[in-house]
């Protein structure tokens, strides 16, 4: 590979603008191609912070690899707030469904230790602990205890 380009781009927002451009400018590459495949993958992320890498060769080819966003990040964007909570075990500032854990621990699986979805949500839940956000209403180790029951096997599995 002649090169690589590592960059953080807003999903699906990606443009041939700062940071972007100016990195692939100077490149063999086509810029609107580039900008145009990372859009395409990373759509999912609509307007989350994605790391994505750019490898090049002198001929004008390229290969994409997109990353996935920070557990938290992913929490934030699903719950629909700005920042954690300072007491989490105390103050709560956001719920979130059992279908919304789910979401996330698809999209972050590839980048978690679990092997199926039910223990990838265990790692999600383990972020909305140190977060300060509710599960179903529960705290989020009430919420985990009641995943390693079986409480929730029919949506998890």
């Amino acid at each position: 590979m002649a090169g690589t380009i590592e960059v953080l781009v807003p999903g699906g927002q990606a443009n041939p603008g700062p940071p972007l451009g100016p990195e692939l400018g100077p490149t063999p590459v086509d810029v609107q191609a580039v900008v145009q495949q990372i859009n395409d993958q990373t759509e999912a992320f609509d307007g989350t912070e994605v790391p994505v890498t750019v490898d090049y060769d002198d001929d004008g080819s390229f290969e994409i690899d997109v990353g996935v966003p920070p557990t938290a990040a992913l929490v934030k964007d699903e719950a629909g707030f700005e920042t954690g909570s300072g007491e989490p075990q105390e103050d709560f500032v956001a719920d979130l469904s059992v279908e919304q854990v789910k979401t996330i621990a698809e999209q972050k699986h590839p980048d978690l230790l679990a092997y199926d979805t039910k223990n990838a949500a265990k790692e999600v839940v383990g972020t909305c602990a140190s977060m300060g956000v509710t599960i179903e209403g529960d705290d989020a180790r009430e919420f985990k205890a009641k995943v390693d029951d079986g409480e929730y096997d029919d949506v998890l599995a």
